[in-house]
This record gives C-alpha cells, sequence and structure tokens, in this order.
C-alpha cells in the first residue's frame, strides 16, 4: 500500500470566488443553511464580518466566520466538510478565528450551539468557552435550544496559556490526509447565530 503524503491546510480570507465551495459545505452541514446571497452580502457589505476558509491543496474543505460587535467576536458559523471532519481541520479554523478577534481586540469570543452537538461543545470547550446561558427553541428547524458559550477574556493570561498549548499541540499533529468518511458535525447554528 502507498501512503499519501500530509496535506498542507491553508486558512485564508473568504473570497467571492470561494462561495460555490462554502455554498456545498453549508448543505450538507446544516439542517436549515443560509441563503445563497447571504455570504455574498456578508462578505460585499458587512464591515463588522470576517469570513475565513481553511483550503487543503487548493481546494476549501471548511469555513468559518466572525462577527465584531464592539469588543466581542461573535462566531456566526463554522463547518468543515463531511469527508474531511477529525482531522484538526475545525481546530485549525478555529485557532484562526480567536487568532482574529485577538488581533481586532476583541474581549471575548461567544456562540450559540446546539444542546444535541456535543463534539462541538468537546471542541470549543478544549478552546476555553464555557456555558453561559440557553436561547430557548433558537433552531428553526427542530425547536432545539441553543447553548451560548464565551471564552475567558481573550488577553487574559490563562487564554493567552490555553491557546500557546493548543497551538503546540497542533503543531505536532499528523497532518491531515485527505478525506475520509465518517467525522464529526462542527455546527454553531443557524444563519443569524
Amino acid at each position: 500500500m502507498v501512503e499519501r503524503p500530509p496535506l498542507t491546510i491553508l486558512v485564508e480570507p473568504m473570497t467571492l470566488s470561494d462561495l460555490a465551495d462554502v455554498h456545498r459545505i453549508e448543505r450538507v452541514s446544516f439542517s436549515v443553511p443560509w441563503p445563497d446571497d447571504a455570504y455574498r452580502s456578508e462578505l460585499t457589505g458587512n464591515r463588522l464580518a470576517s469570513y475565513l476558509v481553511a483550503r487543503a491543496n487548493g481546494a476549501v474543505v471548511g469555513y468559518a466566520g466572525i462577527w465584531m460587535m464592539v469588543d466581542e467576536a461573535h462566531i456566526t458559523t463554522f463547518a468543515v466538510e463531511p469527508a474531511w471532519r477529525r482531522q484538526r481541520l475545525g481546530e485549525t479554523l478555529l485557532v484562526a478565528l480567536l487568532d482574529l478577534a485577538i488581533g481586532r481586540h476583541a474581549r471575548e469570543a461567544t456562540l450559540e450551539v446546539r444542546l444535541s452537538n456535543l463534539p462541538a461543545r468537546r471542541l470549543y470547550e478544549k478552546y476555553g468557552f464555557r456555558p453561559v446561558g440557553v436561547r430557548p427553541r433558537y433552531y428553526s428547524d427542530n425547536g432545539e435550544d441553543a447553548l451560548i458559550m464565551t471564552t475567558p477574556p481573550l488577553a487574559g493570561s490563562a487564554m493567552r496559556a490555553l491557546l500557546d498549548a493548543r497551538r503546540a499541540a497542533l503543531a505536532t499533529a499528523p497532518a491531515p490526509i485527505g478525506p475520509s468518511a465518517g467525522g464529526t458535525h462542527l455546527d454553531t447554528g443557524e444563519a443569524a447565530s
């Protein structure tokens, strides 16, 4: 058996040319995907928004976004293509989002996640997010509650140490090898989350 070489993953700002891939991932990741024009609007008209994509050999395999709301970075969306899950791409995107938030002087980061989405909740907890509340019947597809999660102060020594440790662990982890079967669904919510 010939072993495939590990892939290099790049995280870059989302562009209009990425939208077809983003929509494809969106449709397989969320029961209620954002409308087709939402990301175009976000990229061209929302100065509070920043979106990133993860690329493997040039192909978009994941994306994530934040809205900067005064001194809070609100994670609005987060998804990895199913065949690419469980290869630390979600972690790579999350670190990039948190670095972006820190660079924009966010005090903290926050998000909503389905109560039932345990894999996503575990990832967020690994990066310092803690439950701070519940939005009842938040999700329109099934009325499920959303768990609100927030980080400690991003500039605090505890969060800086946590991010340094997580970056070091990512740097020494095996590189992604490419599409696989199965995986974990990592969604923060729906369009307005």
